[in-house]
This record gives structure tokens, C-alpha cells and sequence, in this order.
């Protein structure tokens, strides 16, 4: 019986770390060279926002030398509220400093459809995809949205065609001998990859992303549109709330409406 998916996750594995130490010990050397207390910018942000915005703010003060004031003779006002100073860099568009915060996920029980969307967006982002010329499937777990669920004949006759598709994979298994003893690792590899190509587009899978707040701020607007893919907008919108969650000052703008749509005020970020 094929595994129904009752929807795709998402796990947030890595984000960013400040190394307090060792920025106390840079603003330690700016403010002996500007005569200022550079220093405060630290004691006054550590603890008090999420580490990932921490950086963003790190990269915009350090374009500006904008610690504190003095530290930069142009510099008469210095913006002490991160959540103002944030809010800034996205109203200006100064966009280049939130590509230094990265965030990793794990999107599981994913199809290769939303796979194959999903590395389209390649800049300022990384992935690791399981590979099916490796991994032998031995089942088709897949995902059917809701209203698939709720017509009774094509959820019959989808799944009987995933049953066969699955009885195909363990035939072939079978009938190519790769579980006797001695089959090199290099034959089930490419009997496997063979063997992959029986199996559908919507066959569940697992991928790493890695993707800067840049590029997250980008998909997250172009992959809950209602015009995107069904399954992409699902799990983007478990992203935008992630993001929201981990960094909310530099998510500030964003309004989802009822249709789950995530359309920030600021575009051109």
C-alpha cells in the first residue's frame, strides 16, 4: 500500500551565530581609532534581536560606520532601534547586506516536482537533493492535496497505479539480483538509475536549502502567489513562517492576505 502523504515539512536546521567575542574585539579597535564607545552598539543588540538580523545590522553599520555617534564625521544621528534600523535597509533597499544571514532547511516528503521548481532559484542559494541513481526506492510515498483526497475515484485509480508502480520497483529489484551477495556497489548504482525512471514526478523526496534573507524574501513573494504551484505555495508558506519567526524585523513588511499570499511592501530589497 503506497504511503499518502499527509503534507510535505519543513525543518529548520542551521542559522546564523554571532561571534560576540570576537565583534567586541573589532569594535574595541573602531572606537579607539574614532575616539567613540563603538563598543555600545554590541551591549545594546546582543540578546535583543535574533542573531541572523544581528549580522544584517553588523553589515549595514559597517557600509556606514554607523556604531555610534562620531564614529563617522558624516554621521550627525545614529538609528539606536533595530527594528527602525532594519526597516530602514529594506524601505531603502539596501538589500546586499541581508544576503550575509544564511538558513538551512530541510524540505521533507517533497516531490520531485517541487524539487525541480524549487532549483530554479538559484542565486543565493545551496542544494543537497537525495538521489534516486543511489537511493533505491522500495516504495512511492506521495502527496495528494485535499481536493484530490476528496474524489473518491481518482484517489482509487491513483492509487492502484502506485500500488503496480510500487510492485514494479520490487519486481525489478528482484529480477536484477541486487540484494545477492556480492552485486558491486557500482551495478545497483546503475541499475538503480535505471530503475528510477519507473517512478512518477510526484514520488516523495527530501533536499538541504541553504538560502540567504535575500533570496528567502524573494521566493517567499514568488512562490505563495496564487499563480505558483499548489504544493510550492504550501511549503513556502511554512518558510514565510519560519522566517517570520526567526527574523522578524526584516520580515516586518510582509502582509499575508487570506489566499496565504506573502506580498511585501518592499520589493526591491
Amino acid at each position: 500500500m503506497p504511503r499518502v502523504i499527509d503534507r510535505p515539512e519543513v525543518f529548520l536546521v542551521a542559522k546564523p551565530a554571532m561571534v560576540w567575542d570576537e565583534v567586541r574585539r573589532f569594535l574595541d579597535k573602531v572606537g579607539e581609532r574614532t575616539e567613540t564607545d563603538a563598543i555600545e552598539w554590541a551591549d545594546r543588540v546582543q540578546g535583543n534581536i535574533p542573531d541572523g538580523e544581528a549580522l544584517v545590522e553588523f553589515g549595514g553599520r559597517e557600509c556606514y560606520r554607523s556604531w555610534t555617534e562620531g564614529a563617522n564625521a558624516n554621521v550627525t544621528q545614529v538609528r539606536k532601534d533595530s527594528t527602525q534600523y532594519l526597516g530602514n535597509i529594506l524601505a531603502s533597499g539596501h538589500g546586499s547586506v541581508t544576503e550575509h544571514a544564511n538558513f538551512s532547511f530541510v524540505f521533507d516528503d517533497v516531490s520531485r516536482v517541487f524539487t525541480h521548481e524549487m532549483v530554479r532559484h538559484r542565486a543565493g542559494a545551496a542544494y543537497s537533493q537525495e538521489s534516486m541513481r543511489f537511493v533505491r526506492l522500495t516504495d512511492i510515498p506521495f502527496w495528494f492535496p485535499e481536493w484530490a483526497r476528496n474524489d473518491e475515484e481518482l484517489m482509487a485509480r491513483s492509487v492502484a497505479l502506485l500500488e503496480a508502480m510500487e510492485a514494479h520497483q520490487v519486481w525489478m529489484a528482484d529480477h536484477f539480483g541486487l540484494d545477492d551477495d556480492g552485486v558491486p556497489f557500482a551495478e545497483k548504482k546503475h541499475k538503480t538509475s535505471f530503475m528510477r525512471r519507473f517512478a512518477p514526478d510526484g514520488v516523495a523526496t527530501g533536499m538541504l536549502c541553504t538560502m540567504n534573507i535575500r533570496t528567502i524574501r524573494h521566493v517567499i513573494y514568488m512562490r505563495t502567489a496564487l499563480g505558483a504551484e499548489e504544493e510550492i505555495r504550501l511549503v513556502m508558506d511554512d518558510v514565510a513562517r519560519l522566517a517570520l519567526a526567526e527574523f522578524p524585523n526584516l520580515m516586518q513588511d510582509y502582509d499575508p492576505n487570506e489566499d496565504r499570499e506573502w506580498v511585501p511592501q518592499f520589493l526591491k530589497v
